[in-house]
């Protein structure tokens, strides 16, 4: 016996889908028309599930946060949630996340809860999504569950836009230099360089330097480029690693420019992270843990851990979170206030707010300050390039005149 997943129409051409143990195709459809329905499609459900992990990766976050709302608007407007998901799986433009709605209400159909068919596909719902939906299931609130998930995502959407978008410029100009100055060593230098040997005569300096610099590149250019991917692979291969990712995230935690940024970002994101699970009903711990998981930075997700082991022993979340060191003062104080007030939740959303804010103006100002410093970059070293191959031809041009 294998599980069928059909769609059919009823006398009164409305669409209906279902799942039916039998053991062939013909089966289910004998049975549909033995119940006067029109046989759309029947296939074994376990295609779907299977399209459905090959499918998991091309769901976007906008798409995600789309769902949640109108599947939130849905339930709230008394709407059962099998015909919602099934109303959303025939309006959803993107196939992935159509095939994934598709599967998760088959599973509903057949007596799964909706956390544990979203669980089933851990790339498209993370760990958040899933316990904040259990959370509205066991509340009775799962509309407004969805809609506070929907609002979550769309503040994350909005602040890695921000720095994304104030990173994008600086990259894109740094990208032409290099391309630029590679242009200029392989093509330009050597043209010139045959220009010089014919002329004769000794060579400026910084001629002589530029010269050797391009005929060791164009020498041991493919070398060059090997190294650098061999390199490259090795590095992230070495980061993905339990130590090497610690060590690589407490690095970059204490860069000069870029290090206090990712910082508040982290910041940001646990204390929004753990405010809309705690708003939502997950308990402290469970949060916690949920959080510890998604801060995207092994350090602080030590620092998380560790004060989840420390809250399982009764100390207040503030005091272990002072204690990493990853905290500033500021945000632990304003926990432990609301900790004392019970208005945990509260704080931790100003918390948020406050450092989505500070994200925003230290990306503009690390904008503002890598701008200029790539002029700076672009003007020496082209500049040094262009002086150096005109000054053999500025010191001939002096002979010529004496």
């Amino acid at each position: 016996m294998n599980s069928y997943q059909y769609i059919a129409k009823d006398k009164a051409g409305q669409t209906i889908n279902g799942r039916i143990q039998a053991a062939s195709e013909i089966e289910v459809a004998d049975i549909l028309h033995k119940k006067e329905l029109v046989v759309v499609s029947v296939e074994i459900a376990k295609t779907i599930a299977a399209k459905s992990k090959v499918s998991d990766k091309k769901v976007k976050l906008e798409d995600l946060v789309i769902f949640s709302r109108q599947l939130a608007t849905m339930i709230d407007a008394g709407i059962p949630l099998v015909n919602a998901l099934g109303i959303l799986a025939e309006q959803i433009e993107n196939e992935g996340l159509r095939i994934i709605i598709n599967d998760v209400r088959q599973n509903i159909e057949a007596g799964t809860s909706l956390s544990d068919a979203l669980a089933k596909h851990p790339i498209v719902f993370s760990e958040l999504f899933v316990n904040m939906t259990r959370a509205g299931e066991a509340s009775g609130m799962l509309n407004d569950i969805l809609d506070r998930l929907a609002t979550f995502m769309e503040k994350q959407a909005a602040l890695n836009r921000k720095i994304i978008s104030s990173l994008v410029y600086p990259a894109v100009v740094v990208s032409m230099a290099i391309l630029i100055t590679a242009v200029l060593l392989l093509k330009v230098v050597p043209t010139f360089k045959g220009i010089f040997d014919s002329l004769g005569g000794t060579l400026p300096l910084p001629t002589q330097v530029l010269i050797f610099i391009s005929d060791l590149l164009r020498k041991y250019f493919l070398y060059t480029l090997i190294f650098m991917g061999v390199s490259i692979y090795l590095f992230r291969k070495y980061i993905k690693t339990e130590k090497g990712g610690y060590q690589f995230d407490q690095l970059a935690l204490k860069l000069p420019v870029f290090g206090p940024l990712l910082r508040k970002l982290a910041v940001a994101k646990f204390s929004r992270t753990f405010s809309t699970l705690v708003k939502s009903g997950v308990s402290v711990l469970s949060a916690l843990e949920i959080v510890s998981k998604t801060s995207g930075n092994k350090v602080v997700e030590e620092s998380v851990i560790n004060c989840s082991k420390s809250v399982r022993n009764g100390e207040l979340i503030s005091k272990p979170l002072a204690k990493s060191g990853v905290f500033p003062p500021m945000v632990t104080r304003m926990i432990n206030v609301g900790e004392q007030t019970g208005q945990l939740e509260k704080m931790l959303s100003k918390i948020a707010d406050f450092y989505d804010d500070q994200v925003d103006a230290a990306t503009s100002a690390l904008t503002s300050m890598i701008e200029p410093l790539v002029i700076a970059f672009l003007g020496i070293v082209i500049g040094g390039i262009v002086i150096s191959l005109f000054l053999p031809i500025f010191k001939i041009s002096q002979l010529m005149a004496h």
